[in-house]
């Protein structure tokens, strides 16, 4: 009898939980409609490399949370994180997991089960159904801080066990329900190394604890062919409540990068007095504001989905670190005063390209903030920063594309950071630094062969480094081709920008290294190709050879992809190519080549060239702007063609919904440009290419109060020719618009159509 009123109970805890679940999610409470295209989920498992997450977090802010898993596909969660300093490939610190039962160890070893069919997940909510022990687990950020409420089937013993995620971390109570904890982060992959702190409450008057040593499930150490789970050595904690205790607990806690007294002084500041269903509207809110600067109408519903949630991806980075006035540094490892924000956590390679430029228009202030943040950086450690990272700079890809970023900014009249610190350092990076990928440091003897060469010498097949720096990091390799046409868009950045404030002596010295790319450029392949250190052309095939990932000649992408690598010289590419006919042709068969090879065969040696259409791939920021080359020649309506053909195939509404490696806002911010209809082909040119919008009518809310609205009433499916195009009622003969006509406001009126026979005056 007393066995089924309790099983009775915990159903009917498991159905109210439910339903009040469910009707929160549809009884209208969402402030902005369009918030209801967001949907998290959407790309969570991967082509073959990193995945998008879940991510539930306030818009460019500290606290960002999903829950501990492979990807959509993993069955069971890890734990619930605090913090995930790193979205890509997570860095997570303080872990907390609920349990009902008699408390016991596997409570924080075993996995927990969840069904995806109640597992809710918003920019600014997350909840699941862990159905072994049928717990409610929900979460709402704050900007440093968050809450975790659980609600228990009624009469059962509860905990709620924290632990960590890298060795020695450290838990203290206080006060009886108040926890402290450090995390001591140590991440060899990404070369970070500091401590974050906790300071958290638990509800009501738990009975609180420790225990030496724990396990997480979520990381392996193979031995032979089997698989063991990894110790992680430290310290783990538990909160527990009596059978009499209400269902519903709560976890509130706050988060720093400078001591445990600020993390409790930052969640005073955000949660004292504030309820989690407070905390959850206001995070709602806050999101309503931020993605209602961008109003779409027409187009399908899958449409929307896609572009609302690649506008939400849009602002998981940069971070603001600034707690209370002050910010921890990872550049000189002190803490700073400064009032104003302090941003972090970026890579600058994939940003550069679109999602920079896209926050030149929505929030030029806060892009100024972020520019700013990296000369604060620069002036903290004396580089100028490229992956900047809460404990200092990643070494990442090749070249010094925050010199492009701060062209772009200043080109666009964002101003409102220290211009003159920021060249400097631009320059220290151009004349001191190694251009070496994913290595940090002082340049050496390759770098002087380049600026008295120029070009990135290559090694033969089989040849043995013969560079120290070089061979320092087995595995990473010259990447000769892919550095040389990297370096000729920061030469050109620096030189523009030395143009701009005056300085023509810099002008002089780095403009030329803009024509570098001519150097390696090969008639006989049609693209680009290595040379050896005797000026000798090396013979390879373009499209396989290299090593693993090309890192020989190229990176990550083979030379079809970098054969569209100069930027900053679009026409000078088209007159090297043989003009615009022949450049429409290289297009062309870009999207015809074939793979030759088997897809394992190909994606064994390229990981990264995912989201194929011939040999264009859609999986990685090398390509981003190629579709948009057509412009550059007689027939833009290619343009539109592809934009949308890419758009449709590899953007779908679907957990497989990104074609590869998103890397925080990189790839989203192609979306979003391209499904409105323009693209910033090259930054640091204040000047967009148009192709097809997806909407019937898009609005864009600027920060000076005016509207710019691209308007297509005739657009559809097979309406995706532009048939003529007007701006502010002047009709355009050339598919482009400038930022300052942009930001001055107006409306782009195109015409639709079926038809492409409509001559276009090519851009330049």
């Amino acid at each position: 009898m007393f066995k089924n009123r309790l099983t009775t109970s915990i159903l009917s805890a498991f159905f109210v939980a439910l339903l009040s679940q469910v009707t929160w999610a549809q009884n209208g409470k969402i402030s902005n409609p369009d918030l209801n295209y967001i949907d998290p989920t959407i790309g969570n498992v991967a082509p073959l490399l990193n995945t998008n997450r879940p991510v539930v977090h306030l818009p460019n802010q500290m606290v960002r949370m999903f829950p501990k898993r492979q990807d959509h596909l993993d069955m069971q969660i890890t734990d619930f994180p605090m913090l995930s300093q790193n979205i890509i490939t997570p860095q997570m610190v303080f872990a907390i997991k609920p349990f009902a039962g008699a408390l016991a160890d596997t409570g924080w070893y075993r996995r927990l089960t969840y069904d995806h069919d109640f597992e809710i997940v918003h920019p600014w909510y997350y909840s699941v159904r862990l159905t072994d022990d049928n717990i409610l687990t929900e979460f709402t950020p704050g900007a440093r801080t968050g809450i975790y409420r659980f609600t228990f089937p009624a009469g059962v013993k509860k905990h709620l066990l924290l632990s960590h995620y890298y060795a020695n971390g450290k838990y203290d109570f206080q006060n009886g329900n108040a926890v402290v904890g450090t995390e001591f982060v140590n991440d060899a992959i990404h070369e970070q190394k500091g401590m974050a702190y906790l300071y958290g409450v638990f509800t009501g008057k738990p009975q609180t604890g420790k225990k030496d040593s724990e396990k997480d499930w979520g990381r392996y150490t193979v031995t032979g062919t089997q698989e063991k789970p990894k110790k992680v050595a430290g310290e783990r904690a538990f909160a527990s409540y009596a059978e009499s205790d209400g269902p519903v607990v709560e976890f509130r806690y706050g988060i720093s990068f400078i001591s445990p007294e600020q993390a409790k002084k930052n969640l005073e500041q955000e949660l004292n007095g504030v309820s989690f269903d407070q905390l959850k509207d206001k995070a709602q809110a806050t999101w309503a504001k931020t993605i209602g600067k961008i109003k779409v109408e027409g187009g399908t519903e899958a449409q929307k989905r896609s572009f609302y949630t690649s506008l939400y991806r849009c602002y998981a980075r940069m971070i603001d670190m600034t707690e209370g006035g002050k910010y921890y540094s990872g550049y000189d490892k002190k803490v700073h005063e400064d009032k104003r924000p302090f941003y972090n956590e970026d890579y600058t390679w994939g940003s550069y390209l679109a999602l920079h430029p896209l926050r030149s228009i929505l929030d030029p202030a806060g892009h100024a903030d972020m520019l700013e943040s990296y000369v604060r950086m620069y002036k903290e450690s004396g580089w100028m920063p490229e992956y900047p990272k809460p404990y200092g700079d990643r070494p990442g890809m090749f070249g010094f594309k925050s010199s492009v970023m701060f062209l772009d900014a200043y080109r666009k009249g964002i101003r409102t950071f220290d211009v003159k610190t920021a060249f400097e350092g631009m320059l220290k990076n151009a004349e001191k630094a190694t251009m070496l990928p994913f290595r940090n440091g002082p340049k050496g003897d390759l770098e002087d062969f380049y600026v008295k060469k120029g070009y990135y010498p290559a090694l033969r097949p089989g040849e043995k480094e013969t560079d120290a720096f070089a061979s320092q990091k087995p595995g990473q390799k010259r990447s000769a081709v892919a550095i040389t046409l990297g370096d000729c868009y920061d030469s050109w950045a620096l030189s523009e920008l030395a143009k701009e404030l005056g300085n023509e002596q810099v002008y002089a010295t780095y403009a030329p290294r803009a024509q570098n790319y001519r150097n390696l450029w090969s008639d006989k392949y049609n693209m680009f190709i290595p040379k050896d250190a005797q000026g000798n052309w090396i013979d390879i095939d373009p499209k396989f050879d290299g090593g693993h990932n090309g890192f020989d000649y190229y990176n990550e992408n083979n030379g079809w992809s970098y054969m569209w690598n100069a930027q900053q010289d679009l026409k000078g590419l088209r007159d090297l190519m043989g003009g615009p006919e022949k450049m429409e042709q290289n297009l062309d068969q870009l999207f015809r080549e074939g793979m030759e090879k088997s897809k394992p065969v190909f994606w064994e040696m390229w990981p990264n060239q995912t989201g194929m259409i011939g040999q264009f791939s859609m999986g990685n920021q090398v390509t981003f702007f190629i579709p948009y080359l057509f412009n550059y020649t007689n027939s833009p309506w290619k343009t539109q063609k592809y934009t949308r053909l890419i758009l449709d195939t590899w953007f779908q509404d679907n957990i497989f919904g990104v074609p590869g490696d998103e890397d925080g806002g990189s790839m989203s911010s192609f979306v979003v440009f391209s499904s409105m209809g323009f693209y910033p082909t090259t930054p640091g040119i204040p000047r967009y290419s148009i192709t097809s919008p997806f909407f019937t009518k898009v609005s864009v809310a600027l920060p000076n109060g005016k509207t710019f609205t691209i308007s297509a009433p005739k657009s559809s499916r097979t309406n995706k020719y532009i048939q003529s195009a007007t701006l502010n009622g002047k009709p355009l003969n050339s598919l482009s618009f400038t930022h300052d006509e942009l930001m001055q406001g107006g409306t782009l009126v195109l015409d639709m159509g079926e038809k492409t026979d409509k001559k276009w005056e090519m851009q330049n």
